[in-house]
C-alpha cells in the first residue's frame, strides 16, 4: 500500500497536483478546484500539527472498524466520503496558485513527520504507519476527483 512517507509517492503525488488548474472539473461532490485545495491544505495541517485532538462519541463506537476498512487493502477512498465539518470550505473563490504551492511544501513535509501518535477526531488514535496509509489515500482521493 502507497504512503506519503515513501519519496516516490510524494513526487508521484506533487505531479498530480501540479496538474490542477482551474479549468478541472469535479468528478464527483460539491467541491470546486480551490475549495478542494483549500481543504487538502487545512487537511495536512491537522494532521501534520501534532495537536491533541478529541475523539467524537461516534468514532468511538465504529472509528477503528471504520480505519480498519480503510486501510485493508490499496483501494481508492470512495465518493462522497463524509468531510469533519471544520475541515468544510465555505468560500468559492481564491489563488489556486498559492494553494497548490502550499499544499506540495505540506506533502513535502512527510519527508521529516515526527507526530508519534495522532489522534483522528473520528478513527481514534493512530500509528505513524497509518498516518502515511490514510495521508495518500485523502490525497489521492481528492485527486482523483479531479482526474489528475
Amino acid at each position: 500500500m502507497k504512503t506519503v512517507f515513501d519519496k516516490t509517492t510524494r513526487d508521484e503525488l506533487i505531479s498530480r497536483i501540479n496538474m490542477l488548474d482551474e479549468h478541472k472539473a469535479a468528478q464527483w461532490g460539491k467541491m470546486n478546484v480551490y475549495q478542494m485545495l483549500k481543504h487538502c491544505t487545512l487537511w495536512e495541517e491537522w494532521i501534520q500539527s501534532g495537536k491533541k485532538n478529541k475523539q467524537v462519541f461516534v468514532g468511538l463506537l465504529f472509528g477503528k472498524m471504520a480505519l480498519k476498512s480503510v486501510l485493508k487493502d490499496d483501494s481508492p477512498l470512495r465518493h462522497n466520503s463524509p468531510t469533519l465539518p471544520e475541515l468544510r470550505i465555505q468560500e468559492s473563490t481564491g489563488d489556486i496558485a498559492a494553494e497548490k504551492k502550499k499544499w506540495i511544501a505540506l506533502i513535502e513535509q512527510y519527508a521529516n513527520y515526527s507526530t508519534p501518535s495522532f489522534v483522528h477526531t473520528f478513527f481514534g488514535k493512530m500509528t505513524r504507519e497509518q498516518v502515511g496509509y490514510v495521508a495518500y489515500k485523502h490525497t489521492d482521493h481528492h485527486l482523483r476527483q479531479f482526474n489528475c
